[in-house]
């Protein structure tokens, strides 16, 4: 197998898998992966037991992040632990979260893969007019060893919580068909289709993602 790749949060894990490794750019609409990474932020603050998830909304259950939690994380919990309300209303609409914070949460990840050598920036003008940002990757590409890890999974049922919530959120996004394609990857596929409908942070992302492909297709969205 290739070289393990160096740690990685769940959002990291599935921006990778969101960008071509050679060109830099999104494997499908910007905006799904977006949503995607921002919804791993939401996963990852819930399996450390930081938040929770009640009548749609995001509350803060323990705002008080577990040493080693990745750093983009304990900056959602900090912004999640400062909205102010009580009662019914407490906390933050996870379709909102996940709109909202997509920019913020896409970005951050990118500096720090950056940071850690795992990309490249890259800056072009399209037509010597309009700047475009690109983030290859700056030497091994990864993704290929998360396909295989998840692909093991997969034989095994998904035993690792991890690895299912990475599943979900493929399925969600749109990424999974284009990782696991065909009759090879129809059992993963079909694993993780049920993944994202019992993960609430999967089907937060979900519901972004067809809502923007419903207003894209004049009302009629996919399914």
């Amino acid at each position: 197998m290739n070289t393990p790749p160096p740690r990685l949060s769940l959002a990291e894990e599935l921006l990778l898998l969101g960008l071509h490794p050679q060109r830099g750019s999104t494997r499908l609409m910007g905006s799904y992966v977006e949503y995607g990474v921002a919804g791993a932020v939401l996963a990852e603050l819930a399996l450390a037991g930081c938040v929770v998830e009640e009548r749609g909304r995001v509350r803060v259950r323990n705002p008080i992040p577990p040493a080693g939690l990745d750093p983009v994380a304990v900056e959602a919990l900090e912004r999640l632990a400062a909205v102010p309300g009580k009662g019914r209303r407490d906390g933050v609409r996870t379709s909102h979260f996940v709109r909202r914070s997509r920019h913020t949460v896409m970005g951050r990840c990118l500096d720090r893969l950056v940071e850690r050598g795992v990309l490249r920036r890259e800056s072009k003008k399209v037509l010597g007019l309009f700047p475009v940002v690109r983030h290859p990757a700056a030497g091994e590409d990864f993704s290929p060893v998360l396909r295989h890890r998840l692909a093991v999974a997969s034989a095994s049922g998904f035993p690792d919580p991890h690895d299912r919530l990475l599943g979900a959120l493929l399925y969600a996004t749109g990424l999974v068909a284009r990782h696991f394609p065909g009759r090879e990857g129809r059992a993963l596929r079909s694993q993780t289709r049920d993944f994202c409908r019992q993960e609430w942070t999967a089907r937060a992302v979900r519901k972004a993602v067809q809502s923007d492909q419903a207003a894209s297709n004049g009302g009629s969205g996919g399914g």
